[in-house]
């Protein structure tokens, strides 16, 4: 729990820069684990995770764009970026 409020200090602190940076990183990060999870098929399963792997981004954008409060935005950085982490590894490992 330290780690995470010296983390947050830390975006808070600097908001515009921390938040301009995230959005390049979870952008980056969910195209991979697109891109990954469409190497493994079309099918049903790649298609669901594929529309949570978008939606979870999006929303991390949306929060930006919108300038809500800080505590959410950072939130729903983490969120974005263990879910595309997660479901890159997942198809990583099925894949190869």
């Amino acid at each position: 729990m330290r780690l995470y409020n010296d983390l947050y200090k830390d975006f808070e602190e600097l908001y515009v820069g921390y938040s301009a940076v995230a959005v390049i990183l979870s952008s980056c990060l969910g195209a991979a684990a697109a891109m990954v999870i469409l190497m493994n098929g079309h099918d049903f399963l790649q298609m669901f995770q594929l529309f949570l792997v978008v939606a979870v981004c999006m929303v991390y954008l949306v929060t930006v764009l919108a300038q809500l409060k800080p505590k959410f935005v950072f939130n729903t950085l983490i969120v974005s970026l263990l879910v595309s982490t997660i479901l890159l590894l997942i198809n990583v490992a099925m894949r190869y």
